[in-house]
């Protein structure tokens, strides 16, 4: 077990009782379901109904933007890549971007015409060029609601239009947005409050945010809106505030006011009464290990995400501390890839757990640099022959 003098002090924590599904009398009262989240740790800082099975409309674009944007991240489609809108795409009905058959439009701006307009045809065209049609497509939607562990969730499209066993709940929507996060790119897009498509032509179009909170709440950067009949009202949002990021979700909300009104108070009663501290950095250098046949002599293991704790205002406990492990290593070792895991505990018991990584990439020698590392292990005395 390793204290955390990594940052030459040591550390008096606060950290509460977190119990999930805390009950507050006031909060997200007209909503059928709601939830907040805090992203780093997941942790549920109040919920309602959280686990009913509702029509989540367009907060399921939510979904189809990470699979886009790991698309994206994957070299599958860039950002710069003209696509050309098929007839399916052209034809969806609802929030829409105007798209005609047979036009081109790069993946950025499609991209934009989702996140902020939440425009059903965009989306529909982002998804054929991913996965080769819609239906394909939803495939990888709903294998990805089975990786990130969720239970209550099934997609039929990726746009929210009713359709029947389409459903979510608060829960795996604040889930999947705490993983969409992840992705800071897209936040530069839901951030947006207005802007342009084929600006400059006579086929401009004006998008304008469905989430109005964006534009009136200064710590708010996104996430997505919805509403069908249905569904009525929904929204998840995400803010940022003294390097805490919150995410809540509100459904079947009775008008659009009430959906703002409540995403506020819980958004306010996350800041009012949680803090979060920073205790590691992604990269803070945990260990310093040797790895045999590896090319480099020194090997810096750092986490693969800043690790953050999160305390109720005013509780105090305990002290800070780590258990580290690393896996059975293959080499070569690319940046970024899982070689072992890191447990956060607070008076020895576990608060949180995180991948571990390499802070650069890692190659394996060849037979050339192995003579030379092994010959030098023997005059420096590394090998000892008995």
């Amino acid at each position: 077990m390793k204290r955390l003098v990594l940052f030459g002090l040591c550390m008096m924590m606060v950290f509460p009782s977190l119990v999930l599904g805390e009950e507050k009398k006031g909060l997200a009262d007209k909503a059928k379901s709601a939830i907040l989240l805090e992203a780093s740790t997941g942790k549920v800082l109040y919920e309602k109904n959280s686990h009913e099975k509702l029509a989540p409309a367009s907060m399921t674009k939510i979904m189809s933007m990470l699979i886009i944007i790991e698309s994206i991240e994957k070299g599958i489609i860039h950002w710069d890549d003209e696509i050309t809108v098929s007839e399916n795409a052209s034809s969806m009905g609802g929030s829409q971007i105007l798209l005609e058959t047979g036009e081109k439009m790069k993946v950025s701006d499609l991209f934009k015409g989702v996140a902020v307009a939440s425009g059903n045809d965009a989306v529909v065209a982002l998804a054929e060029a991913v996965a080769g049609s819609e239906e394909e497509f939803v495939n990888m939607m709903n294998q990805k609601v089975k990786e990130l562990g969720l239970k209550d969730t099934v997609f039929k499209n990726p746009h929210g239009l009713d359709a029947a066993n389409h459903y979510s709940t608060a829960y795996d929507m604040a889930m999947i947005a705490r993983e969409l996060v992840k992705h800071e790119k897209v936040l530069k897009f839901t951030s947006i409050y207005e802007d342009y498509l084929r600006k400059g032509t006579d086929r401009e179009f004006w998008l304008v945010n469905t989430n109005k909170l964006v534009r009136f709440n200064e710590m708010v950067d996104g996430l997505k809106t919805g509403y069908t009949k249905e569904a009525g009202y929904c929204l998840t949002a995400t803010s940022l505030s003294n390097n805490m990021r919150l995410i809540s979700t509100v459904m079947g909300e009775e008008s659009p006011t009430e959906r703002s009104a409540e995403t506020t108070e819980l958004l306010n009663y996350g800041y009012a009464n949680y803090k979060t501290q920073t205790v590691l950095k992604k990269d803070d250098v945990i260990e310093t290990i040797s790895i045999d046949g590896a090319k480099e002599e020194k090997i810096d293991i750092v986490p693969v995400r800043d690790i953050k704790i999160l305390s109720k205002k005013k509780e105090k406990i305990g002290n800070v501390s780590y258990d580290f492990k690393i896996e059975k290593i293959k080499l070569p070792i690319k940046q970024g890839t899982s070689i072992g895991t890191l447990r956060i505990m607070i008076d020895n018991k576990e608060v949180d757990k995180v991948d571990v990584t390499v802070k650069k990439d890692v190659k394996k020698a060849n037979l050339k640099e192995l003579y030379w590392k092994n010959l030098k292990d023997i005059f420096t005395g590394h090998i000892i022959f008995e």
